[in-house]
């Protein structure tokens, strides 16, 4: 009688052993899902980061680059309608004295800058700011993913016994705020 007791044990101890590993890798790889979640969600909030600092410094810089192409070619105009405008030789040796200044100036720029190219810094900043939303778009996508593979666990038999045991609840996705479909405005 001993014997076929010991077997009933053995067994029932073999079951809770099984139960007990099941429901220990369960819990663990709901912590670990969570922990993805989390770590991918601070991935997007880095590229948010990068957005927030890198986009106005990139204005401010294509801004100064516009203020002082501006500036150089605007006493370019200036000097050189004051020459054409000018009546006495006077007025023209002033004017030129001012188109020399400005042609200067140029030369200075020009060679701190040797090509004056706010056309090119507009398409880099465009591009930056390409590059930003697509890295965005990417960490987000990885962090739906990552979602999507926990909220299946939740969901699936025995998965969801145990989420429902130790509180794993499903976790929401990114989606896009009301209006994202707008594109952008950048303004200088």
């Amino acid at each position: 009688m001993a014997r076929p007791l010991l077997i009933a044990l053995g067994v029932i101890a073999a079951i809770a052993l099984i139960i007990a590993l099941s429901l220990r890798g369960s819990y663990n790889g709901f912590v670990e899902k969570s922990t993805a979640i989390d770590g991918q969600w601070a991935q997007v909030e880095t590229q948010y980061q990068r957005r927030f600092d890198l986009i106005p410094n990139l204005v401010e810089s294509v801004k100064g680059i516009f203020e002082q192409e501006k500036e150089v070619f605007g006493r370019l105009a200036d000097a050189r309608s004051r020459y054409a405008g000018a009546t006495t030789p006077d007025q023209r040796a002033e004017a030129a004295t001012q188109l020399e200044g400005a042609l200067g100036r140029l030369l200075v720029v020009v060679e701190n800058y040797p090509q004056l190219r706010s056309q090119v810094n507009v398409t880099q900043l465009m591009d930056e700011l390409a590059g930003t939303e697509n890295r965005v778009a990417v960490e987000r996508s990885r962090y739906n993913d990552q979602v999507r593979s926990y909220n299946a666990s939740v969901k699936r038999f025995p998965g969801n016994v145990v989420a429902g045991m130790f509180g794993f609840e499903q976790r929401a996705y990114f989606e896009a705020a009301p209006g994202a479909a707008e594109a952008p405005k950048v303004q200088f």
